[in-house]
């Protein structure tokens, strides 16, 4: 006769086996049926409209190093997707995100503009019509002047069990950020002044000297 505690042993090692098969059988059959969707290549989307804006800020927290000002871009944008096939019996939630690329000075850079989680299967089907980005991105080199970026949506199913799967949908979209005015500089290397400006100065000065009198 088995004592009690090894009659405890016995059914704890059975039911930790059969739930190595149960979770080994559920990861193994959603991932097939991903790959019987073809999850990996089929997801498509649209992105366009994409009106990026540039703002120089000074504060460590946007980028800035000495107080020396830094190019801090954000976008809104136009997007379309149905990421629905993404979801079946272990999808907890899908993490999708735009990022975009560009060349560095030895390597290809990458940032991300907005991103959003996805719970259930109903609200998959994405259009957005003017979306602002969340971040406020920037460039650890000299900025983004002149540089050409290139969109892509990417996403990352969470499962219940298993592993994260990420891969990205079928649709690119290139923009090239246009170049920041700088005005003109002098000889002796300072901005000059336009009429307006000098004729507010002048008219400043002349107020004191009257003050004065």
């Amino acid at each position: 006769m088995f004592s009690l505690s090894q009659r405890f042993q016995v059914v704890t090692n059975q039911a930790v086996t059969v739930g190595i098969f149960i979770v080994a059988f559920i990861v193994g059959s959603s991932w097939f049926h991903l790959y019987q969707n073809d999850v990996f290549n089929s997801a498509k989307s649209t992105i366009s409209n994409i009106k990026p804006s540039i703002n120089i800020r000074t504060s460590r927290y946007y980028g800035s190093t000495n107080g020396k000002a830094k190019e801090n871009l954000k976008v809104s944008f136009d997007l379309s997707t149905d990421l629905s096939p993404l979801f079946n019996w272990n999808t907890k939630q899908v993490f999708v995100y735009l990022t975009a690329s560009y060349n560095g000075s030895s390597t290809v850079n990458e940032v991300t503009f907005w991103d959003k989680i996805i719970e259930d299967k109903n609200d998959a089907v994405l259009e957005l019509n003017n979306e602002k980005s969340k971040y406020a991105v920037w460039d650890l080199e000299n900025g983004f002047s002149g540089k050409e970026l290139q969109f892509n949506l990417h996403w990352n199913i969470q499962p219940w069990v298993g592993g994260l799967l990420y891969g990205q949908t079928n649709g690119i979209y290139h923009v090239i950020i246009p170049e920041k005015e700088k005005k003109p500089e002098n000889s002796s290397g300072e901005e000059q002044e336009n009429d307006s400006s000098v004729a507010k100065k002048k008219l400043k000065r002349a107020r004191k000297q009257q003050k004065a009198n």
